[in-house]
């Protein structure tokens, strides 16, 4: 075999290591940075005074009473529509807990500030406004109940 025939094999191996990797991890909720678990086993943040995320912006105001689900999408973002419709759903079916979606490329300041790296990414927050999970890639709906059952 050539040099050629072997860099074609090895980058076909590594796209499908990656595509399988994406595939396993698309949508699912991860833990965040600001909380822990404590002694007794209940979650505490690990700054127990933190503000909401959404203090300052022109979202403020559309928290849910028990927890929000926060949507990053893009005009051009097919898993975006998706991933409304997953989320209108089940805050619809939810009670307290409301559907908000951001557009990315028009809130550029929220989307650094959030750390989020690309569309659709879906926030839980608490009925505070504080980061309960996050989700990079289109959840399912079994997903989004699991998720908000972690809300205190």
């Amino acid at each position: 075999m050539t040099t050629g025939q072997w860099v074609l094999i090895g980058a076909a191996g590594l796209a499908v290591a990656f595509g399988l990797w994406r595939a396993r991890t698309d949508g699912r909720f991860r833990g965040t940075r600001g909380s822990q678990t404590s002694e007794a086993g209940e979650r505490e943040s690990e700054f127990p005074t933190e503000v909401s995320l959404l203090t300052g912006t022109v979202y403020a105001d559309q928290l849910g009473e028990k927890g929000t689900l926060l949507q990053f999408s893009s005009a051009f973002c097919a898993p975006c529509r998706a991933t409304r419709r997953t989320l209108e759903e089940v805050s619809a079916l939810v009670p307290d807990v409301t559907h908000v979606e951001v557009d990315a490329e028009s809130q550029l300041e929220l989307v650094r500030r959030l750390g989020v790296l690309r569309t659709p990414t879906t926030l839980v927050l608490d009925g505070q406004g504080r980061e309960v999970t996050r989700a990079a890639g289109a959840p399912t709906k079994q997903q989004v109940l699991q998720a908000l059952g972690r809300l205190p």
